[in-house]
C-alpha cells in the first residue's frame, strides 16, 4: 500500500468584528461539522466566544493572521461583523506576501469607499493561501426570502415608497457609500453612511420629532447590496435593533434585498416586527440589474 496523502490544511476562520453576526455563523458552522477558529478584531469584537477556540488579533496584523492561518490549517476564511473604524499607519503590520500590496492598501485606506477596502482585504487575505467564502455559503437561512415574512404586508404608498428608496439605495451603492434609504410619502428623507443604519433611523426619528417629516405619512427603510459588491463581505443586514429603529423612527416597515442580505435572530425580529406593527419584506433586484 501506497503512503496516505495528506489533505491540504481547509479548517475554517472566522474574523470576527462587532455584533451577532459573528457569533451566529460559529454556531452555524459548528452545528455544520466545522471545527471553526476566531479571530477577535481588536476593540471591535464584542460577543463571547469563549465556547470556540479562537484568539485576539490586530484589525492590520496581516503578518500575525498568516502565522496564525498556518499553525492552525486554516484554508477558508470568512469575514463578518461589523468594523467601526479602518486601521492606521500604525496597525499595519505587512508579511512578505502583503508587502508588494502594501502602497495600494494605504491609498485605498486613505481613499476608498468601504466595498473597495473589503476588496482589498479580501485580496490580502487570499494572497496568504486562504480562499474567502461569504457568511451565506456557512449560514444559508440567515439569507432574506422574496415576500412578506411576518403578519403585515405592505400597503400601495408603502410599495410606492420601497421603488423609491430602492432606487435612492442603489444610486449610494454605486457611489460606494452605502446600503440603506428611507422614503417617506414619496420622497426620500435620509440615506446611510459611515454612521450606520441604526443611526440614520436616528436621524429620521429627530426630523419627525422637529416636523420636518410628516407625521401623517410613515414611509419605508430598504436596504440593498452594493450593485458592484463582492458578495463575501458586509451583506446588509437586519434584525431586532433595526426593528426598534424603525419603529422609534415612525417606519411602516423595512424591505431587503431577498438573497443578499442577512435576517439576524429571525424569529425574534419577526415576533418584534409583528408586536410594533411594522412588515419586513424581501424584495428582488431587477435581472437587468444582477447581470451587469
Amino acid at each position: 500500500m501506497g503512503e496516505a496523502v495528506a489533505k491540504p490544511a481547509d479548517r475554517l476562520a472566522i474574523i470576527a468584528g462587532g455584533g451577532l453576526l459573528p457569533l451566529y455563523v460559529a454556531e452555524a458552522a459548528r452545528a455544520a461539522g466545522e471545527d471553526p477558529f476566531v479571530f477577535r478584531l481588536h476593540d471591535e469584537a464584542d460577543r463571547d466566544f469563549s465556547g470556540f477556540d479562537s484568539a485576539p488579533i490586530g484589525i492590520g496584523d496581516m503578518a500575525g493572521l498568516s502565522a496564525m492561518f498556518k499553525s492552525r490549517g486554516i484554508g477558508r476564511v470568512v469575514m463578518s461583523g461589523s468594523v467601526r473604524r479602518r486601521p492606521a499607519f500604525a496597525d499595519i503590520r505587512a508579511n512578505f506576501r502583503s508587502l508588494l500590496k502594501l502602497p495600494a492598501v494605504l491609498k485605498t485606506l486613505m481613499a476608498g469607499g468601504d466595498d473597495t477596502v473589503l476588496k482589498m482585504v479580501i485580496e490580502l487575505i487570499e494572497a496568504q493561501g486562504c480562499r474567502v467564502i461569504g457568511v451565506q455559503e456557512i449560514a444559508p437561512q440567515l439569507l432574506a426570502s422574496t415576500g412578506p415574512f411576518g403578519a403585515l404586508s405592505p400597503s400601495a404608498d408603502d410599495l410606492r415608497d420601497i421603488d423609491i428608496a430602492a432606487g435612492a439605495a442603489r444610486a449610494l451603492g454605486l457611489l460606494d457609500v452605502g446600503q440603506g434609504a428611507v422614503s417617506v410619502g414619496g420622497r426620500i428623507v435620509a440615506l446611510e453612511a459611515v454612521e450606520g443604519t441604526d443611526r440614520m433611523l436616528e436621524r429620521v426619528a429627530a426630523l419627525r420629532e422637529e416636523g420636518r417629516i410628516s407625521p401623517q405619512r410613515r414611509g419605508v427603510l430598504v436596504k440593498l447590496c452594493k450593485p458592484q459588491q463582492d458578495l463575501r463581505a458586509d451583506l446588509p443586514a437586519i434584525g431586532v435593533s433595526t426593528v426598534a429603529h424603525a419603529k422609534a423612527a415612525g417606519l411602516a416597515g423595512i424591505a431587503v434585498e431577498a438573497g443578499r442580505a442577512l435576517v439576524l435572530e429571525r424569529q425574534k425580529t419577526l415576533e418584534a416586527a409583528d408586536a410594533a406593527g411594522l412588515f419586513i419584506i424581501g424584495i428582488e433586484r431587477p435581472r437587468a440589474e444582477l447581470k451587469s
